[in-house]
């Protein structure tokens, strides 16, 4: 996603990737997945159970309606939603998920299908934050076109092709939120999503502005300006500066009194149905 300048352990058992939906196992401590720690001083017999998974709800079918743009959410209270798309690079994709798993907080990943080598890795690591509701997935399209250039059945086909992929990997629905590439949408390319389920078409209101090779400085000085009640903030695993700045970023969440929240929760919207 290019932002153009717009403003708008997993300790879970099975290492395979593409992990089907029923394989997504691990426990979550305070946002966090962890694993049940054996008993210690071999004084008794007794095992203790370790709490239960939670559970991922059935893949709902689509639901139709009307397209609405997103571009920000309630500036009252303070809840800030962190957006991650595309995922060209490894290395940033794994900064993401450890960041996301040791400070446990909540993220919206908008990945490419395209960057499944990228993504694919690490879904047993993501798998119990997902169930858990601490990270969420939206479609952002499989290959990152600007999909005002492309026929109907173009739009319908790069949408379907990372919900597909995203229900493979991550074993939940998009809908019903999308991330136009670049920015770039219409009434046409809204109606299509619209009408196949993926009514929100979420835009943003802050950015680190690191689509392109920045500076560790000027993409702080953009986080400083923009992690404030209501935004919904714009990242890319795209290039490694972000990676030095993760502890630099919850600190100053921490110190503003900000309350990361996904998308769902930012805006009362469910995995369970894929709709407001």
């Amino acid at each position: 996603m290019n932002d153009g300048g717009r403003m708008g352990s997993g300790c879970a058992d099975g290492s395979r990737r593409g992990l089907p939906r029923r394989a997504f196992v691990g426990v979550l401590g305070l946002g966090l997945a962890a694993c049940a720690a054996p008993p210690s001083g071999g004084g008794s017999a007794t095992e203790t159970s370790a709490p239960a998974a939670p559970s991922l709800p059935p893949i709902p079918a689509a639901v139709p309606g009307r397209s609405v743009t997103v571009f920000s959410g309630p500036p009252d209270g303070s809840r800030i939603a962190l957006t991650v798309d595309d995922g060209t690079c490894a290395d940033c994709v794994a900064g993401y998920v450890d960041f996301a798993q040791r400070s446990g907080i909540h993220l919206t990943l908008s990945p490419n299908g395209t960057y499944a080598h990228e993504w694919e890795p690490h879904a047993t690591t993501l798998a119990p934050l997902v169930a858990a509701g601490q990270v969420q997935v939206m479609n952002h399209t499989f290959s990152h076109p600007k999909l005002t250039t492309l026929p109907d059945a173009g739009v319908r086909a790069e949408l379907a092709r990372n919900e597909d992929w995203v229900q493979r990997v991550f074993g939940i629905t998009t809908r019903p939120y999308y991330r136009p590439p670049y920015g770039v949408h219409d009434e046409r390319v809204d109606g299509i999503a619209a009408a196949e389920g993926w009514t929100r078409s979420v835009l943003w209101n802050g950015s680190y502005s690191d689509s392109t090779t920045i500076t560790p400085e000027f993409l702080m000085s953009q986080a400083e300006k923009y992690l404030t009640p209501g935004r919904i903030v714009l990242g890319h695993a795209n290039h490694p500066t972000v990676l030095g700045l993760f502890d630099r970023i919850a600190d100053l969440i921490r110190q503003r009194g900000l309350s990361p929240v996904t998308l769902d929760e930012m805006f009362g919207t469910s995995r369970a149905t894929g709709t407001a």
